[in-house]
C-alpha cells in the first residue's frame, strides 16, 4: 500500500505551467479556466486519499505527508491558472515555438500559429478553403451583431428574402436556431454558434469590432410579408449579391478584420481580406 506514497515522494516536482500544458494537449476539447483548476485540485485530492490509505501501515509519529509540490496546488484558483497560461504563452513566444494557448468560446486550447498555416494545410490536401458569398457574409454579420434575431428582422435590414442565405449558414453550422420570439406566430430566433466564435477568433459578441456601436444602431422594423418559396428566395439572394450596400460592406470589413491572423480566416471574401491586410 506504500507504492502511491513512495511515488509521490520520489517523483520530480511538477510546475503548474507544465501540468496545464499536459492537460491542454491531452484534451480533445477546449478547457475553461474553471475546469483546469478543478482537474488539478481533483488530482491533489486523489493523492491525499492515497496517502490516507497508506497511513494505516505507518506509526503515529511517522505519518506520511503530501509532497510540497502537490500540497500547494490543493487550493488552486482560477487566477493562478490564468497567470500560468500567460507564462506558458510568454515561454512559447521567447523560444519561437510554432504554437500558443488561445481562448475561444468553450475554453483554452493549444493552436498552431497562423504563420505556419500554409505548411499545416499540406496535411489536408483534399480540403480547400471555402468562401462565403457577399449576401451570406452580410446575413451572418447582421445575426452576429444583433442576435438573437428573427428572419423578418433580417429581411427588413437586407431588403430581400433571406431563406437561401440562412440555410447556407445553418448548413455550415455558423448559425443555429436559438428559440422562438414572443411575437405573433412565435417566429424562430437565429444566433451564432460556438463554431462561429472559433472561426473568427473571438470569445463572445462583445469582442467583435465596434460591437457596442453597431449593436445600438436602430434597425428597420420588420413588416408582415408573405412567405415565398425557397427557389424565389434563393434567386433574391443571388440578385442581391451584386448590389452595392455600403452599410453591409462596412460590417463585413469589421468581421474580416477580426478574422485576420486567426485559423480559417480564408472564409472571409477576397475583397474583405485585402481590407484586413
Amino acid at each position: 500500500m506504500q507504492s502511491a506514497y513512495l511515488f509521490f515522494i520520489f517523483a520530480a516536482p511538477m510546475e503548474l505551467t507544465a501540468i496545464i500544458e499536459a492537460l491542454l494537449i491531452a484534451s480533445e476539447d477546449p478547457l475553461p479556466i474553471s475546469e483546469i483548476a478543478r482537474l488539478v485540485r481533483a488530482r491533489v485530492a486523489e493523492a491525499e486519499d492515497a496517502l490516507a490509505a497508506d497511513a494505516e501501515d505507518y506509526d503515529a509519529g511517522s505519518k506520511p505527508e503530501l509532497p510540497e509540490h502537490l500540497s500547494v496546488l490543493g487550493n488552486l484558483n482560477e487566477d493562478a491558472v490564468t497567470l500560468a497560461i500567460a507564462e506558458l504563452n510568454h515561454n512559447y513566444e521567447i523560444t519561437g515555438r510554432a504554437f500558443l494557448c488561445a481562448e475561444r468560446a468553450k475554453g483554452w486550447k493549444i493552436y498552431t500559429r497562423p504563420d505556419y498555416a500554409e505548411f499545416v494545410r499540406q496535411l489536408f490536401p483534399g480540403r480547400k478553403p471555402s468562401r462565403l458569398s457577399g449576401p451570406a457574409m452580410e446575413t451572418l454579420a447582421i445575426i452576429a451583431y444583433r442576435q438573437p434575431v428573427t428572419k423578418a428582422s433580417l429581411e427588413a435590414v437586407r431588403g430581400v428574402s433571406c431563406d437561401g442565405m440562412l440555410q447556407k449558414l445553418l448548413d455550415r453550422e455558423l448559425v443555429k436556431v436559438g428559440g422562438r420570439a414572443e411575437l405573433p406566430g412565435r417566429p424562430l430566433l437565429y444566433e451564432t454558434t460556438d463554431l462561429f466564435f472559433e472561426h473568427f477568433g473571438v470569445k463572445s459578441v462583445d469582442e467583435l469590432p465596434n460591437a457596442d456601436e453597431l449593436r445600438s444602431v436602430k434597425l428597420p422594423e420588420p413588416k408582415d410579408v408573405v412567405e415565398e418559396d425557397s427557389d424565389d428566395s434563393a434567386n433574391s439572394d443571388d440578385k442581391a449579391e451584386d448590389a452595392d450596400n455600403f452599410t453591409a460592406e462596412e460590417i463585413e470589413k469589421q468581421l474580416a478584420l477580426t478574422a485576420a491572423g486567426v485559423p480559417k480566416a480564408e472564409a472571409v471574401p477576397e475583397s474583405d481580406s485585402k481590407a484586413a491586410e
